[in-house]
């Protein structure tokens, strides 16, 4: 009689232990295989990607193709999420995080010599302004079409007036800080001729004798 207590006790903690092995088990969520031939979209070392002068996510973009003997299709559309365009040829492009210039070199690049001898790429990002208030000749809205300085951006807007205070001339970011730069000393010195980013809007005061 104690023999067969014995073996029923242990058949039930076989029957326990092989049931707790499949539950367990079968509560297990199967992990799908790493993707091949995946590679991730990795910005340049060193990017700056809140830099204002770099391309973002959602941006329109307008690029052109010159000096090919066959006519390339204008290019119009948006940074996609991947921070990629897919251009002709389907080829594709990493546009985030890069600034026009990089992103019209590469174009370039991927094309000549393998596709064309020679080939004249522009990019635009249309939407991008900023702005020159004050006394200045023509004081317009700009297009940001790529890096440019503060005497550039005033020379765009027709220079100076003849009442213009050249040596307390503000720039309110488009982060919303201010600064207020000597364009008398930047003239000299172009170490203080400051960039200009999309957004930001620049204003020459008046002088008073």
């Amino acid at each position: 009689m104690k023999r067969t207590v014995l073996l029923l006790r242990a058949m039930v903690g076989f029957v326990l232990f092989v049931g707790g092995v499949l539950l367990f088990t079968g509560c297990q969520v199967p992990q799908p295989p790493p993707l091949s031939g995946y590679t991730p979209t990795v910005a340049p070392a060193g990017t700056n990607l809140l830099s204002p002068s770099r391309l973002r996510v959602g941006e329109l973009l307008v690029i052109t193709f010159a000096d090919v003997p066959t006519p390339i299709p204008q290019y119009e559309g948006r940074i996609r999420e991947d921070g990629k365009i897919t251009l002709t040829m389907n080829q594709e492009f990493v546009a985030a995080g890069r600034t026009v210039a990089e992103l019209e070199k590469e174009i370039r690049d991927r094309y000549v010599p393998k596709y064309f001898q020679n080939l004249t790429v522009t990019v635009r990002a249309p939407e991008r302004f900023f702005y020159v208030d004050g006394q200045v000749r023509l004081p317009s809205r700009q297009q940001y079409l790529g890096e440019i300085t503060l005497l550039g951006a005033i020379a765009a807007a027709g220079g100076f007036t003849d009442f213009a205070q050249p040596k307390k001339v503000r720039i309110l970011r488009a982060d919303g800080k201010v600064e207020v730069v000597d364009c008398k000393r930047a003239q000299r010195d172009s170490r203080f001729d400051v960039p200009i980013y999309p957004g930001d809007r620049i204003i020459v005061p008046r002088r008073f004798w």
